[in-house]
């Protein structure tokens, strides 16, 4: 087989998936777009406190949404019903009814490169996003019959000065049950301790399950292209299965109900996530809604707990809420470092990722360290390419023979591949020998694209000159002409024997198409192509010149 045939074969497979994302995209099945109406109140449901989740998780987690839940109107009294936190990574709002956060900025990512604007991850309008939590049970405290809880703060503002800052927020009830309910912030972290420290003095046992959910818009945001598809959605973890993508279409389809010890539950966009880590020693319940089509629900709810009377308990969580910081999300929870989702070839993706972060260490800059990647790369696989070069030469020798064999058997099929065979065997020619490389190369090559596409390292990373953002496509395309040119030399560089008329005119095009192509692909990914291409001149130069001293013609 040809190599430049094997080239475009694999090249229209992989364009021809990415067009098929891309129209399930814009003609698919959407979901239904919001109603107009205030945020404030759907964002207000729990779980019910009037039933608890059975163990077995057989039967409906029971959400009071809006319907059931008088509303919060915080819109009305923001600054009365609203606390701030700012540290170094992160600007929050958490509002005191529930205790809930229903706005987060992420302080050390801009929106667009060199903007003063952070990126907002949470949100509680124009797309609504929050994270609430609370206690609920048959004494909870978030699911009465009165709505959620009213807490109260010292300060309407905090701010982080030393290594980490608690902010305690704190609710009685006429019975005497008081709950307080503590954040603490950590420096250069994006991981938040939730803490409920409860204490009963209400003269017989109390019961409490801790819960907590991320509810979210399903409404269309604006997302990837065809060339660079990202995921906007759910994902959960279990004993059992380490990661779940859990779709807004899955949502509706069918209510998550999941038992398990340990676990978590997320919102994924592109380079954030939030996620719920409960204790990973206990018993959790996995659970998920869909409300009106319009509204994803994902949380988890806690084993029950039991207070007695003139006692205290604490119970804790860690909410999540940042970038897909591999190595920190792999310490928080198990399995929590694959949202960075690196497809069906995240093994390879996972190691490139790290010889690509040790060369960044090395060198300071990520497009010098995929230029020492792709010498590395193709350096280990330089074998191949010399096997794949001279059995190219070899079978294009033999077309003189192939032909005879043609002219002989003429449609005999059989008595054809026979003879075949046997030339081949004689000649000691392997007539995969020409493919086999590329078809190794392409795991590596699609890998390295979802390295490049879903790493939040690379987004905003600058290389030389204009450009400044190795995650976007090349600004003035001249990564992709390159990478074309490029192509054509290397078509110059080796001869062909085809015959066709149809496959000489499509192999000539291949670099303008794959040019074009290369305009909306990440320029990290392109600078890849472009130096492979490059290293492949040079030692294609390189084994054509070891074969004429061996007398091997090209």
């Amino acid at each position: 087989m040809e190599s430049q045939r094997s080239i475009l074969i694999i090249a229209l497979a992989f364009v021809s998936f990415l067009l098929w994302q891309q129209w399930h995209e814009d003609y698919g099945p959407k979901p239904i777009e919001p109603i107009a109406q205030d945020t404030t109140q759907v964002a207000a449901g729990v779980p019910s406190a009037s039933t608890s989740v059975p163990s077995t998780g057989s039967e409906d987690v029971p959400l009071a949404l809006s319907d059931d839940v008088p509303a919060v109107q915080a819109s009305a009294s923001a600054s009365q019903s609203t606390i701030t936190v700012t540290t170094d990574t992160l600007d929050l709002t958490i509002n005191l009814v529930g205790g809930d956060v229903v706005e987060a900025d992420l302080l050390k990512f801009p929106v667009t490169q060199d903007s003063d604007e952070p990126y907002s991850l949470l949100r509680p309008a124009n797309g609504l996003y929050v994270a609430q939590s609370g206690l609920v049970g048959r004494d909870g405290p978030d699911g009465n019959a009165s709505g959620r809880p009213l807490y109260q703060a010292a300060s309407s503002h905090y701010d982080l000065e030393g290594d980490s800052l608690s902010v305690p927020l704190t609710w009685s009830s006429n019975a005497g049950i008081s709950v307080t309910k503590t954040f603490t912030f950590y420096r250069d972290r994006n991981d938040v301790k939730v803490e409920y420290t409860i204490t009963n003095n209400s003269g017989q046992p109390a019961q409490f399950e801790q819960y907590a959910q991320l509810k979210q818009t399903t409404a269309e945001q604006k997302g990837g292209n065809m060339f660079m598809p990202t995921y906007r959605g759910a994902a959960y973890s279990t004993q059992d299965d380490r990661y779940n993508k859990y779709g807004f279409d899955d949502i509706e389809d069918e209510r998550l109900r999941e038992t398990t010890v340990g676990g978590w539950v997320g919102m994924l966009e592109h380079y954030f996530v939030s996620a719920w880590v409960p204790p990973q020693d206990e018993t959790n319940t996995l659970y998920s809604l869909m409300v009106n089509g319009q509204y994803a629900i994902i949380g988890y709810k806690g084993a029950s707990s039991t207070v007695e009377s003139g006692q205290a308990l604490t119970l804790s969580s860690t909410l999540y809420l940042g970038p897909k910081d591999q190595d920190r999300l792999a310490e928080l929870a198990r399995g929590l470092d694959l949202t960075v989702d690196y497809g069906p070839l995240w093994m390879i993706s996972k190691y490139l990722f790290k010889l690509l972060q040790i060369l960044h260490d090395l060198v300071g800059n990520w497009g010098v360290a995929i230029i020492l990647i792709t010498i590395i790369v193709k350096g280990a696989m330089y074998w191949l390419t010399k096997k794949q070069y001279e059995s190219m030469a070899k079978m294009r020798n033999l077309a003189p023979k192939m032909q005879q064999l043609k002219d002989r058997f003429g449609d005999d099929r059989q008595k054809m591949s026979q003879a075949m065979m046997e030339l081949y065997r004689k000649e000691k020619v392997n007539p995969m020998g020409g493919c086999f490389p590329l078809l190794l190369q392409m795991p590596i090559f699609l890998a390295l694209y979802w390295v490049l596409l879903e790493s939040v390292e690379l987004r905003h990373a600058g290389f030389i000159l204009w450009i400044t953002d190795l995650s976007v496509m090349d600004p003035y395309f001249v990564l992709p002409v390159l990478t074309g040119a490029s192509m054509w030399m290397l078509q110059k560089l080796q001869p062909t024997t085809m015959t066709d008329p149809m496959q000489q005119k499509i192999m000539q095009w291949m670099p303008v198409m794959m040019s074009i192509f290369f305009i909306w692909f990440p320029a990290g990914l392109v600078l890849y192509w472009l130096i492979s291409n490059v290293i492949t001149l040079i030692q294609a130069k390189m084994i054509y010149a070891s074969m004429e001293k061996r007398g091997i013609n090209k």
